[in-house]
């Protein structure tokens, strides 16, 4: 890709004459911050979105992509940081969708199925393939998007962030998928926040800022240290690690909880706990043994079959979100397309979203936009998310942008709790440290935060309390004053019996 500009707007120059030299058979990794512009230009390798200006060739031949469906035919295929999935399509009609095969005059589902079958166990990506994707997590969508590239045989295959919800062995296993797809003479393209990941998997990185090219290094020759201060333009030092806390009162309080997930099956398992002011309780566990449905119980997004939630002595069980966030109970949650943000809303109006019946807001029964602008300008400088206008719909931020918007706007809500589900998921490491900074001096201030992660790592940096959850039910506690003992809590996360 030579000189690849795109512009969205006057005021938003994605890709700034951004050159990419990838070779057959490597492994390189995208790195920069949130809008730096390496999903765009991922984009347009991929037919989404058309370049102003600059070429594409591949294997040295000239070629344009007006659509993905070009793009596929040329061998390309990517995996979206947002998913590109039909929620109410199964998972086999997901993966087959534009590739079906047909046995006269009907769609053969069996040749699919059996040949899917066959890509999930040698690449060990279990699904379910008869599951409506509305119905499965954020980590099992994540593998349906793989199965899809590789359902389609692409020999350049794209990776936007694909490990941001995958745990530790996941991550692994990705791993040996892509060195064996390397070793085929495949082409991958990896974008990636993690540093960790960089060094670990790639041959070659490339750094974007504000749009533009800053280096191509070889991986072998470089350092963290080096790829960040290209990356982000100065050194960055991680103070994040949260000082263990005096325990303080009781502000939460979770009694035999249990609810079950879309499907009627239980979920959360009689869960217990209790929430203190000024402390960081962490939720450990992989992705599908009942974070989500914990979360979704905990802000009255989904209905508990038995149990009590309470706050300062208030039962909100079976009582409606609004008294959920009333009682001063905040959430960032996992999934901020589907529960953060409207998209087609612009970033005013996001903000807005629980804050429209305050008085500040209001003149003569009217909103008052002057108000409401000057106050989301204000709002969005604190938390450094990059934008063009604040007329601009939230759905044109970059990934980490829109989660930096949600939690702006939950911790305007001046919360006593906080519940923060995957906070950091895609985030830059500039970011990352920017988000962790925030809950601990939110934590300083005496709020009580219930911190949701996939990333053991943050979990025991950050947390005063781990609670591991297995299959919905509580395995085991730790303490942070006690030492993490991380071999064991990745044992009770894997379903081992606590002794």
């Amino acid at each position: 890709m030579r000189g690849i500009t795109k512009t969205f707007s006057q005021q938003t120059i994605a890709n700034d004459s951004v050159d990419l030299e990838v070779g057959s058979g490597e492994i390189h990794c995208l790195l920069g911050e949130n809008g730096a512009g390496k999903s765009t230009l991922m984009n347009i390798l991929y037919g989404l979105y058309t370049p102003d200006s600059g070429t594409i060739h591949i294997d040295g031949k000239p070629v344009s992509f007006p659509s993905p469906s070009h793009a596929i035919a040329h061998g390309i295929s990517m995996v979206h940081q947002h998913f590109m999935l039909i929620p109410v399509f199964t998972v086999l009609e997901n993966i087959i969708l534009g590739k079906e095969p047909v046995k006269q005059p009907l769609l053969d589902r069996r040749t699919a199925k059996k040949e899917i079958e066959e890509l999930s166990q040698r690449f060990g990506l279990d699904v379910d393939l008869s599951a409506l994707v509305q119905d499965i997590s954020v980590a099992m969508q994540q593998r349906v998007e793989i199965l899809k590239m590789l359902y389609r045989k692409a020999r350049i295959m794209i990776f936007d962030e694909p490990t941001a919800v995958l745990t530790p062995q996941e991550v692994s296993d990705l791993y040996e998928t892509m060195n064996t797809l390397k070793e085929s003479g495949n082409t991958i393209i990896f974008i990636t926040h993690k540093l960790k990941e960089v060094m670990d998997i790639s041959d070659k990185v490339t750094i974007l800022r504000h749009g533009k090219t800053v280096a191509t290094v070889n991986t072998k020759d470089t350092t963290p240290t080096e790829l960040t201060r290209m990356m982000v333009g100065r050194d960055v030092l991680f103070s994040d690690q949260s000082p263990v806390s005096v325990e303080g009162p009781p502000v939460l309080d979770v009694a035999h909880v249990t609810a079950k997930d879309s499907l009627g099956r239980t979920a959360v398992n009689n869960v217990s706990f209790s929430l203190h002011e000024g402390e960081i309780l962490g939720i450990a566990g992989v992705d599908g043994n009942g974070q989500n449905e914990l979360v979704e119980a905990l802000t009255g997004l989904r209905s508990v079959e038995e149990g009590s939630i309470a706050t300062h002595g208030v039962e909100l069980a079976h009582r409606p979100t609004k008294e959920f966030f009333a009682a001063g109970i905040a959430h960032v949650p996992a999934d901020r397309l589907k529960r953060g943000i409207i998209s087609d809303f612009n970033l005013c109006e996001n903000l807005l979203l629980g804050h429209q019946y305050q008085r500040r807001f209001n003149k003569r029964c009217l909103l008052d936009n002057a108000a409401i602008t000057a106050w989301a300008k204000e709002i969005l400088g604190q938390f450094n998310v990059r934008y063009a206008c604040t007329t601009m719909k939230a759905g044109n931020l970059s990934g980490g942008n829109q989660q930096k918007l949600v939690v702006a706007r939950e911790i305007q809500r001046n919360p006593t709790i906080l519940i923060a589900a995957q906070p950091t998921r895609g985030l830059d490491i500039g970011a990352t440290q920017f988000m962790r900074t925030s809950l601990v001096e939110l934590k300083s201030q005496g709020k009580a935060i219930l911190l949701v992660s996939l990333d053991l790592q943050e979990l025991m940096s950050m947390s005063d309390r781990i609670l591991v959850l297995f299959e919905g039910a509580i395995q085991g506690e730790f303490r942070k004053i006690d030492g993490y003992d991380e071999t064991a809590i990745g044992f009770l996360m894997a379903g081992g019996n606590h002794d």
